[in-house]
């Protein structure tokens, strides 16, 4: 028996979200079909993100268990042949048998892109949040640096119980505008239900005016969800990669 580790990249269009749901097509779900007909023996594999439905990924990370003679570094080759042309697996490795996406101490970088100009592009239309104001990406840069460090980010969360964790380490952030496009980049050693999306949703009303950039600092400190912007949407926001220390 070994473990097997595979960086995946995927559109997520066309998904609903990684983990596997009822009467609903995942990424999951279908790394768990193509991987058990490739090697002949029931495979379900453990991810490190459960992304949302409509969102990407260059660099999402899974493992799964096998007693499969084909070498680790092999199956990548034999499963990209199957998979749908949506999903690609970037990497495959052994790694060791207590190795957990999960439960290991990781770096994750995420990017959220906004396509800020007078009219849509549609070919940007599923990669991007089209947003019609004008934005002043100064103050944008402003606001984001100040979530830089460990806080409690209660206020940037969907919670999923009363007990859940909620306090996270930022290391960097990053907002670069090339042309109508805006490019925000947000790196931390882990990120909360919905997290980006609201901290993007917040954003955008500092740009357009709603807020000054020190109102982010007063939304760490109340610790309530509903002093934040609204939850951007999914189709703009991409898992670029996931480094394990």
């Amino acid at each position: 028996m070994k473990r097997v580790k595979l960086t995946v990249a995927y559109d997520g269009t066309n998904y609903s979200g990684w983990q596997i749901q009822p009467n609903a097509v995942t990424i999951e779900g279908v790394l768990n079909k193509h991987l058990t007909e490739l090697l002949q023996e029931p495979v379900k594999v453990i991810g490190a993100s459960r992304t949302d439905a409509g969102v990407h990924a260059l660099g999402n990370v899974a493992v799964f268990d096998t007693q499969a003679r084909m070498p680790a570094e092999k199956i990548s080759f034999a499963l990209n042949t199957r998979l749908p042309q949506d999903i690609r697996v970037q990497d495959s490795r052994e790694v060791p048998a207590n190795f957990h996406p999960r439960f290991c101490n990781t770096v994750k970088t995420y990017e959220y892109r906004i396509l800020n100009r007078a009219f849509a592009d549609p070919t940007q239309r599923l990669y991007s949040l089209f947003y019609y104001y004008p934005l002043d990406v100064e103050k944008m840069k402003k606001a984001l640096a100040c979530l830089e460090g460990e806080h409690d980010f209660k206020s940037f969360c969907t919670q999923r119980g009363e007990d859940e964790h909620t306090v996270r380490t930022i290391y960097r952030t990053q907002i670069e505008k090339e042309d109508d496009m805006i490019r925000i980049r947000i790196c931390g050693n882990g990120f909360l239900y919905n997290m980006v999306r609201i901290i993007v949703g917040t954003l955008l009303r500092v740009g357009s005016g709603f807020y000054e950039p020190e109102y982010m600092e007063k939304l760490l400190a109340a610790r309530d969800r509903r002093l934040a912007g609204e939850t951007a949407p999914p189709q703009g926001l991409t898992l670029i990669k996931i480094v394990y220390e």
